[in-house]
Parts: structure tokens; sequence; C-alpha cells
């Protein structure tokens, strides 16, 4: 098929992706059956990406990061996760991990955290979701009780891309009374006695990414770690992921050009009744459709983005981007599938992978019925 063409702001941002997509078939392509297979998180890997610059992009240079435009930072996202999702659902979590510091912490905790968090050599995650709260983390019930000199942290975080693996935590507990209002976030180191990662989840795809429930039993944390002011968590947790879902609607997107690419390849080249199976209607107008979705994914993916870089409002835009991606996603997969027929069933053929990794692309940064809400609430207003 034919090149993907990209209208990119900067001759830097050209080569930053032509960076990526060599990376991306050096170090990643030939590697991902491997490690899904064992189930082995490639922190290596990501280390690569750190020292390459692939682990900051959108934060500020003089903090250590590559200071480019999220439309840019998005397309990267695409290319990593076309040859490995795992790699490119870890960096949009590190993105994620470091966007309360970014954004909300002061001058004093910006200088003093960000160029570590940002070098490339650390990995972050972000402890939102609890056991018993998932799409509703205003009804979160770990709780951080100040002590003097720290916060002692005590509950149970669920669903943590990154647990047992991480460096540091963004922690969303609750510090005052109930709601939206007693939240707050803390910036935990991993090795703080006390967090304790649980055995990980048996995940359907995804299996070289680790995710599990952390418990906090007793963890100090000095309060020279709180991120913003107390009871402000909430917000700062619904901006993070307004930027999250983007990176979750690029790795969505990238995951679904992978897939296109492969039934078409292998469209063209299988014959049936003396011909290649792309030149019978039935599958020709399928891959079509295949492509047009993915195209627009890819659009309403970067105007959401561009909308960010421009400073102006993008969370119901990064809503509609998550919620289309990421269901264009899945079809696309199961379309892929169904292009190869029962070859597309073993995993001789990376699309049934690809099928499975796109179910949890609708879930994670919000489920996308979350996202019909965000939008729907918008229209209402």
């Amino acid at each position: 098929m034919p090149p993907l063409e990209r209208i990119l702001p900067t001759d830097e941002a050209v080569a930053l992706l032509d960076l990526a997509g060599e990376i991306a078939d050096a170090e990643l392509a030939g590697r991902v059956e491997e490690f899904e297979e064992r189930g082995e998180f490639p922190r290596e890997i990501l280390r690569t990406l750190g020292r390459a610059g692939l682990l900051s992009l959108p934060y500020p240079e003089e903090y250590g990061g590559g200071g480019q435009p999220y439309e840019v930072y998005l397309q990267v996202l695409e290319v990593l996760a076309g040859r490995w999702l795992a790699v490119a659902e870890a960096v949009s979590v590190h993105t994620l991990a470091c966007y309360p510091v970014a954004r909300y912490g002061t001058d004093a905790q910006r200088k003093r955290f960000l160029p570590d968090l940002l070098g490339g050599e650390l990995l972050g995650a972000y402890c939102l979701s609890e056991p018993a709260g998932g799409s509703d983390p205003a009804a979160m019930t770990t709780r951080a009780v100040n002590d003097g000199d720290a916060y002692v942290v005590n509950g149970t975080k669920a669903w943590i891309t990154h647990a047992g693996v991480a460096d540091f935590y963004n922690v969303f507990c609750r510090t005052g009374g109930p709601g939206a209002a007693g939240i707050s976030c803390l910036l935990a180191d991993a090795a703080t006695p006390g967090i304790l990662p649980q055995p990980r989840e048996r995940t359907m795809g995804l299996r070289s990414s680790p995710v599990a429930q952390i418990a906090f039993d007793d963890a100090r944390l000095p309060v020279d770690r709180l991120i913003g002011e107390e009871g402000t968590g909430f917000k700062i947790a619904m901006a993070a992921l307004d930027s999250g879902r983007l990176g979750i609607a690029a790795c969505a997107v990238g995951l679904a050009q992978a897939a296109l690419d492969y039934a078409v390849r292998y469209a063209t080249e299988r014959e049936q009744f003396g011909k290649p199976i792309i030149d019978f209607q039935g599958i020709g107008f399928l891959l079509a459709d295949m492509a047009t979705q993915v195209s627009a994914a890819r659009a309403l993916a970067l105007a959401a983005g561009r909308l960010r870089d421009a400073g102006r409002p993008f969370s119901v835009e990064a809503a509609k981007a998550k919620l289309f991606a990421t269901d264009t996603a899945m079809r696309v997969t199961t379309d892929a599938v169904q292009v190869l027929g029962g070859y597309g069933y073993v995993a001789d053929h990376p699309v049934e992978r690809y099928m499975r990794e796109a179910k949890v692309l609708q879930i994670v940064e919000g489920t996308n019925q979350i996202q019909r809400l965000v939008i729907s609430r918008a229209l209402a207003r």
C-alpha cells in the first residue's frame, strides 16, 4: 500500500519521526513476540527510548524534555504502537505520570523532580483506580494522614500499569472529607517502605506490560511530595487524563494501522479462484472501510492534539478521539482477522494479538462509556 503521508510542523519533527521509526524497526519489531509470549516487561528497551529522548517529548526543554508539540508526540506514539503496543502504552503512561509535577508542581518541585523524571532512566506510573472504584475515582478510599513531616498512606490501588517496575508513582488519595474535594496528589518513590506491589494480573493482551494492585501499608511520603494544594488532586487527575486519552488514541491509531497494513499485504499475496483476494469486492471494500476509519481516527486525534498545543479547551475533543480511535482499533483488528480467515486465528500471524490488544484500549484512561458520558454532558451544556 502507498506510504503514509504526514504533515509535520518542522524539519526537527520530521527527523524525530524518522528516528522513532528506526528505533521501532531495530529494537521493537523483531522482539515483541518473544516478550509477549514470556510476559516479560522490556525495561531496557524503555531505557533505550529514554536515552533517545522519546520519554519526555511534550515537556519543556529547560527541565530535560523534548519541547515538542503534542501533535508530534502523538505521531511518535503511533509509530511505536505499530511495532509494539505495550511499549507505546508504556511511553504514554510515563508521560501521564510526569504531568502532575510539570503542570501543578511549584517551581521548586519542577526544578527538583522534573530533570530526573524526564531524564530517560526513570519510569513512572499513575495510581488512581481502586478495586471498588474504577470509573468513579471520586469515591476512592485510599487515605493519607498528615503526620507532621510526612503523609502516612494506607489503602489499595488497582489496575496500575508498571506496578512493580516503575521508579515513581503518582498517588491519588484522600486527605480530607468525602467526594472530589477531599482528594490530593502525592509523588512517591517506588522504593518507599510500605508501598507493596501485588502479583500481576493475567491479562488478555499486553502481556509484556505489568498490571497489578498496589497496597499502601503505612507508607510515609514527605510533605514536600504533595503536588498542588490539598484537595486539588481530583482536578489534577482529570486534567492529566485529558492528555492521557490523546496518548491512548494515538496508540489505537498505530495498532489499527499495523493491522490494516498486514491485512492488505496478505490480501494482495493470497490468491483464490485465480486472483488476489483483494480483487474480490467482499475483501476490497472491507479493507477500504478499514483504511477510511484509520484515517478518520488519526485526524480526530491530531485535531485534538493541535487544540491542546494552541492552549484551547480540548477535553471533549480528547474524549471523542479516545472513543473513536479505540473503537476503530477494535473494529479494524477484528476485520483484519476476518481477512486472513483461519490464518488470522493462529499466533503465526500477529493480527490475533492485535485484536486481543485492541480490547484494553477501549477500557483504559476511562472506559468508552465514560467518554460518551463526557461528550453527552458537554452537548447538554
